[in-house]
């Protein structure tokens, strides 16, 4: 394990190539389904319209693009965007109905795309895995219309005590469960161990001040496991 976090790059790529098929299952034993309602939060906060458009970054398996899609109708563009090709294989599979979408592979900290595109970016569960945080959100300010939006969905620093030790403790049952349901237990021990080692919600606002963007705020969702950053670029 101590090695692999040596590499992050080469571990997250090895961890998602292991569980790609697999992923949306595991999601659901891990949160207890509640994942999903974490993302409908996120879209109801994002609040679209059909002339907006997006970009999805660490896209997984495209939940958060079918819920835009959704949202507007199916009639505005977006953008997938994720690293590991098998992810971008089975969203495409799972949003074979939808048109208006672009799948790029490629990290965060380097999209293939001219600046000032989007009025929306969105990267879930995705910004801990990174290589390098800031050039991440440094990346994102680019890509975005002037008046563009941000929004990261991320595991985040829990605010009640009784609660963190409930949590801690079945974070700790997480790799068994993984090694149960898809097969594979070294993935999650990761995955836990990123969720450890992130930023808190205030070391993320500074990150969002210091590469511009403005009214800076975060929701917390369900008493702080998980929180939405918001920030606009104006």
């Amino acid at each position: 394990m101590q090695q692999y976090l040596q590499n992050k790059k080469g571990l997250v790529q090895s961890v998602f190539d292991q569980v790609f098929d697999r992923y949306d299952l595991m999601n659901d034993f891990m949160s207890i389904g509640i994942h999903r309602l974490w993302k409908k939060n996120l879209m109801n906060m994002m609040n679209p319209s059909a002339k907006q458009n997006l970009i999805d970054v660490a896209c997984g398996t495209g939940d958060i693009a079918k819920l835009f899609l959704q949202k507007v109708n199916k009639s505005a563009n977006v953008t997938c965007v994720d690293p590991n090709k098998s992810m971008i294989n089975e969203a495409q599979k799972k949003l074979v109905e939808y048109k208006n979408l672009n799948w790029i592979i490629s990290p965060a900290e380097e999209l293939p795309l001219s600046d000032n595109l989007f009025d929306f970016y969105t990267i879930s569960f995705g910004l801990r895995n990174t290589k390098n945080i800031n050039k991440s959100i440094k990346e994102a300010y680019r890509v975005l219309k002037p008046g563009g939006r941000f929004l990261c969905l991320e595991f985040s620093k829990i605010q009640n005590s009784g609660l963190e030790l409930i949590y801690n403790n079945y974070s700790k049952m997480i790799p068994n469960i993984g090694k149960l349901v898809v097969g594979e237990k070294e993935p999650y021990e990761y995955l836990i161990k990123s969720i450890e080692n992130f930023v808190n919600q205030d070391e993320l606002i500074n990150l969002m001040n210091k590469n511009n963007f403005k009214k800076n705020t975060y929701r917390n969702l369900s008493g702080g496991i998980v929180s939405i950053h918001s920030g606009w670029k104006i």
